[in-house]
Formats: structure tokens, sequence, C-alpha cells
């Protein structure tokens, strides 16, 4: 009985997936403490008469607040290689990038930060996804 040994093909690109990784984390914790702010601390924000896209500041700050959650789980599961979490990542990292536009006008200058970061976890998922999946092996 012979063993033949996987050879893998790691290149250097994987760094993005780790960067996109870490970057979903602290995407992730940063939403979570902007919708804890816009929960319990609501003057903090500017806010314009009526609301913000249906709901209020309060509204989307529990918005924030559960979609940093699942941030945060999801850039753990493409840290440590799981596929279908790169999957996930792309779409929730899209729907992050929506509601920052939406949030925009409350945050503006936060909100662009966020929106191009989202941009860079984007090109290394979807770019660099191949290396992710040798590494993960």
């Amino acid at each position: 009985m012979t063993y033949q040994a996987r050879q893998q093909h790691i290149t250097g690109w994987v760094g993005w997936v780790w960067f996109a990784g870490i970057m979903l984390i602290l995407s992730g914790l940063f939403n979570a403490v902007s919708g804890l702010y816009g929960i319990f601390y609501r003057a903090v924000y500017v806010q314009a008469a009526g609301s913000l896209l249906v709901f209020d500041v309060t509204g989307w700050g529990w918005i924030h607040l559960l979609l940093g959650l699942v941030l945060i789980a999801t850039g753990i599961a493409v840290s440590i290689g799981q596929t279908w979490a790169r999957v996930v990542a792309v779409v929730l990292v899209m729907l992050n990038a929506l509601t920052q536009l939406i949030w925009i006008s409350v945050n503006p200058w936060w909100s662009l930060a966020v929106i191009a970061v989202d941009v860079l976890v984007l090109y290394a998922l979807i770019v660099h996804g191949r290396e992710a999946k040798e590494l993960s092996g």
C-alpha cells in the first residue's frame, strides 16, 4: 500500500483570505458597538426628522447589533477555512454595505470607511477563494 502525499499549492494570496476573516470579525465588533450606541445612546448620532428607511435609529441599531454578531461568527469561520463561510460572508458583507449606505445619513464618515473595507473583503473572498479552499485542504 502506498501513500501519496498530497501536495498543496498555497500561494501568498491566502493572506487576503485571512485579512478578510479578521476584517469580518472587526467589522462585526464595530457594527455591534454601533448598534448598541443606536439602541441605548441615540443622542450620539445625527438624526433628521422622521425615520431612516422604515425604522428609526433604535431599529437600525438592533439590525446593526444582530448583523455584527453574525459577522463575527462568520469571520471566525472564514479564518479557520470553512468553505461555506466564504459564501455566507460574501452575502453578509454585501448586506452590511447596504445597511451602511442606509446609515450614511446618521454617521457619514464611518459608513464610508466601512463600505470601503467591505469592498476589500469582497475582493479577498471572491478573487482569492481558491487559495482558501486549498488551505482548508
